[in-house]
């Protein structure tokens, strides 16, 4: 066994720094999917969230034969437990629609109310190249 000055008993600077290079490039590609993905999973919710608030509009205004005039109508008359959160600007504040194109179930029927409702975010969807309040 050799001893003296050509020893090695460790890592040399340059094993070091490959490693920590390597580690870098690895924990960016991880970010970068990390982000990427919940991009994804916001843009899902509010797909979903989207389709619940309109068929409890769309339900609402068959059962009563009139739209809605706000969404805590739907909350008072318990279809839907709470107005949820735009995941998009992080607030209920969902853009009605009020264009119902003179839709009109019964003669009792008054007009107005909700026929719809949009994200109020006027940012576009990385993936899809849309306006989120177009969908």
């Amino acid at each position: 066994m050799r001893e003296g000055r050509g020893a090695s008993q460790g890592f040399t600077l340059i094993e070091l720094m490959i490693v920590i290079a390597i580690i870098l490039i690895l924990a960016t590609i991880a970010v970068g999917r990390y982000e990427t993905s919940y991009e994804r999973a916001k843009e899902a919710t509010l797909k979903q969230d989207l389709a619940v608030l309109n068929k409890a509009i769309q339900d609402y205004t068959t059962d009563k034969e009139a739209a809605p005039n706000s969404l805590d109508d739907l909350v008072t008359e318990h279809y839907i437990g709470k107005i949820p959160k735009d995941p998009i600007t992080g607030k209920p504040d969902w853009t009605p629609d009020m264009d119902c194109g003179n839709l009109v179930l019964s003669p009792e029927q008054g007009s107005g109310g909700i026929c719809g409702v949009h994200s109020s975010s006027d940012r576009v969807s990385p993936f899809e190249q849309t306006p989120y309040s177009s969908w």
